[in-house]
């Protein structure tokens, strides 16, 4: 299991997050609702993990919303830091560029 992965969980499980405004525009553009996926983060799968990205570590996560349709969700904790879980950036998966589980980018 991915240790960026269980950070984030515990940190949004004490309501230690924030998220970010191009994560809001993009909830906003997509018909997004948030609330749904914080609550169920935790079922979230890990799709891609980044621990040693630049800005602080990162995961990407696919949910599912309400209808069962794929969300995809950057998670990330700032650089030097333990806190908070920030919410980078959410979206719907383009079906083109992902397999059918839209775990695996489909290669070009």
């Amino acid at each position: 299991m991915s240790e960026t992965f269980t950070i984030v969980v515990s940190l949004i499980e004490q309501e230690r997050f924030e998220v970010s405004l191009h994560a809001l525009q993009e909830l906003l553009n997509d018909g997004i609702l948030i609330e749904p996926l914080i609550g169920a983060v935790g079922d979230g799968i890990v799709v891609e993990d980044y621990p040693d990205y630049h800005k602080g570590p990162a995961v990407l996560l696919l949910q599912r919303d309400e209808f069962g349709h794929p969300i995809h969700l950057v998670w990330g904790i700032p650089r030097d830091a333990r806190e908070p879980a920030v919410l980078v950036t959410a979206y719907r998966p383009d079906p083109t560029k992902w397999d059918k589980s839209f775990t695996l980018r489909e290669r070009s």
